[in-house]
């Protein structure tokens, strides 16, 4: 049984990186470093996201490069109020009341969609 998922995002832009997710989506920090970020959503389901440096050390030398392609897909309230402050707080490609298309700091591109 999977009781655990965390992606994780290789990135040049770590504090950057890290303040977006909070300020978006509520991420927070469980554990911080100089090259590595731990975070979490608070609440009944355990949402997690970790960012890492993409030149540390430990990572093999293929991996050291920031992110180049992927897709997250976060499904979020569907309340007007949850639209619009998402909308205003990022460049959004289709700010309609179902589905937004964002980018993080990495360029991953984030689809942001309502429940189903």
């Amino acid at each position: 049984m999977l009781t655990s998922f965390c992606p994780v995002i290789c990135t040049s832009r770590l504090g950057e990186s890290r303040s977006f997710y909070n300020r978006l989506f509520g991420f927070t920090a469980t554990y911080t470093t100089q090259w590595y970020a731990g975070l979490s959503r608070p609440g009944g389901r355990q949402h997690e996201l970790a960012l890492l440096d993409h030149a540390h050390p430990a990572l093999p030398e293929a991996l050291l490069r920031p992110v180049r392609a992927v897709r997250l897909t976060l499904a979020v309230d569907d309340t007007a109020e949850e639209w619009d402050r998402i909308a205003a707080l990022a460049a959004a490609e289709c700010p309609d009341r179902g589905h937004l298309v964002i980018t993080d700091p990495n360029g991953v591109r984030i689809d942001v969609v309502a429940p189903v």
